[in-house]
């Protein structure tokens, strides 16, 4: 149990020995109710030391040794976060493929939905049942106008496409 000797203006006619022993005192007392009973004795020892007068002498050996290993494990770190990186978002990446794969599977999954009811929905006896439900009849013939059908019904022989090109003014 290490506790700072704190001096106090009023201590300061005291020596350093009284004010030793009475920390001895009162650390042997608080063992005692610490320890239910059983006394280990211990004691505070003041030690004074001066580093004032140390200088730390400069070692190039050791600074250089010392720069050679933070660029090491600068390299080697810079190495590990590269690979976690590379690591994490293959990871990132393979999450999201599979991802997109359920979303296609889902379209997929839709699109033959649609189709199938959109096959539902043209069938030819359905609509017919339809319009009959409506009141619609069957068209007579020549009710029914073609769109690609030659305004010619006359000729029934197939024609060409001609193209002519136009007259320029300046002729």
């Amino acid at each position: 149990m290490a506790a700072a000797a704190v001096t106090t203006y009023f201590e300061a006619g005291r020596g350093i020995r009284a004010r030793a022993a009475e920390r001895n005192a009162e650390v042997l007392a608080a063992q005692a109710a610490r320890r239910r009973g059983v006394r280990t004795p211990e004691f505070y020892f003041t030690k004074h030391f001066d580093n004032s007068r140390l200088v730390k002498a400069p070692d190039p050996v050791r600074v250089r040794e010392m720069r050679v290993f933070s660029a090491a494990v600068t390299v080697l770190f810079t190495l590990i976060m590269v690979y976690g990186l590379q690591h994490f978002s293959a990871i990132e990446k393979s999450y999201s493929v599979e991802a997109e794969k359920q979303q296609v599977e889902q379209l997929r999954e839709e699109n033959r939905q649609l189709r199938l009811s959109e096959a539902q929905l043209s069938q030819p006896s359905r609509i017919d049942a339809m319009a009959q439900k409506y009141g619609l009849a069957a068209p007579q013939p020549g009710q029914v106008v073609h769109p690609n059908a030659s305004i010619d019904s006359s000729n029934s022989a197939p024609s060409f496409a001609q193209v002519t090109p136009p007259v320029s003014p300046m002729q």
